[in-house]
């Protein structure tokens, strides 16, 4: 009997072993990509209890670098590895409990990438063709490319291409062409790689060129000319000037690059040539102008200065005389552009300015010019607005007060700025609080403002045309005074979620010496348009809860401690509630349980068929093994013929006349206990099973 369990017990856990499969195997390593020269390490680790191997590209390894860690892990280690070490790394484990398994991993040595003496500099001249090396080396196999702008530079198909040779040729150089280009080695099919940058400079020979060939002037103490000589090159060119008289600082003035020539004061003596020379390490290049001394034009406006308010219009007229009669221009001293065009916001119609709807950008000076072969004359007119609104404004809180910062001054209209007016309001039903002007030199500060309080903030520019648009409000929440709670604790290591649900614990260190009152929660989805949500806790809570939250989205949490001095600092915190779950159970997953609990079920049934009526596969396997005598059973007609009336159980005997052995519960067909009957009972033979037994009592009986 004993026997037999033992065995069924064997292959009952030899079928549920191989249902529930093997131990797991894994190889764990830093890197997969190793330098030459730095260290390997690979940890194996079984599962379980064995014997652990490894093999490179299917060779066993010394076990120099093998090092046992315990029963279930293994360590492989190469201190300086070599190209030679790359390879296929496998672990091998027969486990105790008689099976094995292997794991494999892929390790690549490397050397480089380096680029050895590749110039980082080069300069060509425009329209000549240019060839920019890169000498990239590395093991096993290097790949370069060329990258500029972050856009790979292509090996055919355009005037700037990459060699075969991995070289940069760029044709008929132009001066886009100069800047800063990638050379990028790369390991051949890993991602390794080093990169270079290299500078590409074009020289451009030098040209000079003045506005205008011939300058007519008239000779007079307040006749003033100006020569300006554009200049182009690379590098920068040099600016010299030839003149017809000797240079005088009283009577010629140069710019700071001497691109510009002003000669005041006209007199005869300074008709001739005027010769603007360029020069750079490429070449010369020179521009010439005749100046003629005649009668000078003369300029009348109709007014000098004007003070318009934003939108509304202006209009300047100006008349010129001279000999010959001179042009008349208008210029925009602001940016130096003339106006000349008839139509549009800003036009010249018949010699008067006309500018429709007024900008603070349209504040400033404009001259009207008589422009003529006898010289030129000009008069400045002042058009002034309000200011424009401020921008890059930055705020500074502090307990009572917010401070303000211009990072750059608004546009001025045309006239000074003088002063600032400032603003403020808690929210936006509220009117704007407007305080007393500031000074422009003075701080720019809003005081007597409530602690710990929400304020929107703007400020205008004021000049003496009056108060120019406001900026963009800005929202500051100002500090707490002394006597104010700390800022709330929350655990957030102990924090959980749990569906749309969330809890952080919540604790109090320093109350600001006045008990706490209750605290302030806040919290709002993380997205454009989300609304906050407020609510209270008491002042003895532990925790924050909140629920019916939203699947897959991230939130902003504020906590604040409220007592009769005032808020603290509010604590904020921001989490994450996950995607809606969903059930993970696959039509596989669902095919793969009922083929278990069948075969769960048909052990059991098969199991109860062989103890009780000897049939089943269990009983077909110990009978081809043992034979018709199994051992544990005994067969009625194996045993004593003679049993004098009772049927023997092991340990239980039967009285003669009686269905019941002694001391076994059955249940009758009435309702009452039917006996208890295992495997250790004689079966009946065939004939006796189609026959009743005359010396046992019949269900009729």
């Amino acid at each position: 009997m004993m026997n037999q369990s033992a065995i069924i017990l064997s292959m009952t856990s030899l079928l549920l072993l191989l249902a529930y499969g093997t131990a797991k195997m894994d190889i764990i390593t830093s890197k997969q990509d190793v330098p030459v020269g730095h260290e390997i390490l690979l940890l194996c680790k079984a599962g379980g209890e064995g014997d652990i191997t490894w093999q490179k590209d299917h060779e066993d390894v010394d076990e120099e670098y093998v090092l046992k860690v315990d029963e279930t892990s293994s360590k492989l280690t190469i201190k300086k590895a070599t190209l030679q070490d790359t390879g296929r790394y496998t672990c091998l484990c027969d486990f105790e409990s008689g099976h094995s398994d292997e794991i494999e991993k892929s390790i690549y040595v490397y050397e480089g990438p380096s680029f050895g003496s590749t110039s980082t500099y080069h300069e060509f001249l425009k329209g000549t063709d240019g060839v920019v090396p890169c000498l990239g080396t590395g093991q096993p196999v290097v790949d370069v490319l060329w990258f500029r702008d972050n856009q790979e530079i292509p090996t055919t198909g355009g005037r700037v291409s990459r060699l075969p040779d991995n070289t940069l040729q760029i044709e008929e150089v132009q001066r886009d062409d100069a800047g800063t280009y990638t050379c990028q080695a790369q390991i051949r099919g890993r991602p390794i790689y080093q990169r270079l940058r290299v500078s590409v400079v074009v020289n451009v020979q030098p040209t000079a060129q003045l506005k205008e060939e011939v300058k007519k002037v008239m000779a007079g103490p307040e006749t003033n000319i100006t020569f300006l000589c554009l200049v182009d090159g690379h590098p920068k060119p040099n600016i010299t000037w030839t003149m017809p008289t000797p240079f005088d600082s009283s009577h010629h003035q140069f710019n700071s690059d001497q691109s510009e020539l002003t000669v005041s004061s006209v007199a005869k003596e300074d008709y001739g040539e005027y010769i603007c020379t360029a020069k750079n390490k490429i070449a010369e290049s020179i521009a010439v102008i005749m100046l003629h001394v005649f009668e000078a034009p003369e300029v009348c406006v109709s007014d000098e200065l004007q003070r318009v308010s934003v939108g509304e219009p202006v209009s300047v007229s100006c008349n010129v005389s001279g000999h010959p009669q001179p042009e008349l221009h208008w210029l925009n001293k602001q940016n130096g552009q003339t106006l000349d065009s008839t139509s549009g916001r800003v036009r010249v119609v018949d010699g008067e300015l006309i500018i429709d709807e007024m900008v603070p950008s349209d504040g400033g000076l404009y001259s009207c010019m008589a422009v003529g072969t006898s010289g030129n004359a000009s008069r400045d007119i002042a058009i002034t607005t309000q200011p424009g609104p401020p921008h890059y404004l930055s705020v500074a809180p502090g307990p009572t007060s917010v401070f303000l910062f211009l990072k750059t001054p608004p546009i001025s209209g045309g006239a000074p700025i003088t002063s600032y007016v400032l603003q403020w309001r808690r929210s936006a039903e509220e009117k704007w609080e407007e305080m007393v002007t500031v000074p422009a030199l003075d701080p720019l500060a809003i005081t007597s403002l409530k602690p710990y309080t929400l304020y929107s903030v703007r400020l205008a520019a004021m000049n003496a045309v009056g108060v120019g648009q406001f900026s963009d409000t800005n929202i500051v929440r100002t500090h707490g005074i002394q006597g104010e709670p700390d800022s709330p604790v929350l655990s957030t290591d102990a924090m959980k979620v749990e569906g749309n649900s969330f809890s952080v614990p919540l604790k109090q260190n320093d109350d600001g010496g006045t008990p706490l009152q209750h605290f302030s929660i806040r919290y709002k989805q993380v997205k454009e348009g989300s609304e906050w949500k407020d609510m209270q806790l008491s002042s003895d809570a532990e925790s924050v809860s909140l629920r019916d939250l939203s699947f897959s989205s991230n939130y902003h949490l504020e906590v604040i401690a409220i007592n009769a001095n005032g808020s603290s600092i509010p604590t904020t915190f921001n989490f994450t509630i996950g995607p809606q779950p969903v059930s993970s159970m696959t039509k596989g997953s669902v095919v793969a349980i009922i083929i278990l609990i069948f075969l769960v079920l048909f052990l059991i049934v098969d199991a109860s068929c062989c103890y009780i009526n000897r049939c089943g596969l269990l009983m077909s396997i110990a009978v081809k093994v043992f034979g018709q005598k199994v051992p544990g059973l005994r067969m009625l007609e194996d045993g004593d013929g003679n049993t004098n009336g009772e049927v023997k159980l092991k340990g239980i005997s039967t009285p003669r006349g009686s269905l019941q052995p002694t001391g076994v519960p059955t249940i009758t067909k009435d309702g009452g206990q039917l006996t208890e009957v295992t495997c250790d009972k004689a079966p009946l033979t065939k004939h006796e099973k189609s026959q009743p037994r005359k010396d046992l009592p019949t269900a009729d009986s």
